[in-house]
């Protein structure tokens, strides 16, 4: 099967206040240039960039005003049965994780690379100490997201049309009614967020190999 992979390249990055996220530099790469090298085996890569942003020798769409607008459009430029959809915010793309994630679209039809949360997890009362939560049954969802095409494809054009927005493809998928696969992800696909994150990104781009 043909796999596209849907880079989401869009964001603002107003918390880290660099200007847009993919084109923060960690180990002399920019965001975008990392993600890109680490899904250079696919058939096909479609990325997302803001207004007045192009980077020559891409296949390109022009980002929406949200994460799900921007995916919709990389859904209408890409030609694969099964797309990846990434957040370039995180950069460093392990192989056997993402080939864990290809057998379980193969066998499911959609699946979500995640991992388990490692912190005592808190409900927050007035800033006070409040319930602790049980984390055996939580897990933080990373990216990449695969899926069958025709099936994101369906959610996206039912979203749209009920006007619901949705922080990742994964929910969106499960709202339209179909099972996603979770599978083991890795800690080394963090996203880069905050400040401080682009510290331990060049931390680790020193050191590193997918």
């Amino acid at each position: 099967m043909k796999v596209s992979v849907l880079l989401s390249a869009a964001g603002s990055g107003e918390r880290i206040g660099r200007g847009p996220k993919a084109f923060l530099q960690v180990g002399g790469k920019t965001l975008l240039d990392w993600a890109l090298e680490g899904f250079s085996w696919a058939d096909e890569l479609v990325v997302a960039l803001p207004p007045g942003f192009q980077k020559e020798g891409l296949k390109t769409v022009l980002g929406g005003q949200t994460r799900q607008q921007s995916v919709y459009n990389l859904l209408q430029a890409a030609t694969g049965e099964v797309v990846l959809v990434h957040d370039v915010a995180r950069p460093f793309v392990v192989r056997a994780a993402v080939e864990r994630l290809m057998e379980a679209v193969r066998a499911v039809g959609a699946a979500t690379l995640a991992v388990p949360v490692p912190d005592t997890l808190v409900r927050e009362e007035d800033q006070q100490y409040g319930e602790v939560i049980s984390r055996e049954h939580y897990r933080l969802v990373q990216t990449p997201q695969a899926f069958r095409r025709a099936i994101l494809w369906q959610a996206h054009q039912q979203a749209r049309a009920q006007g619901i927005e949705f922080t990742d493809d994964a929910q969106l998928v499960q709202w339209l009614g179909h099972p996603v696969a979770l599978v083991e992800g890795d800690r080394r696909m963090f996203k880069v967020t905050y400040p401080e994150d682009l510290a331990l990104a060049e931390g680790l781009a020193q050191v590193w190999s997918s």
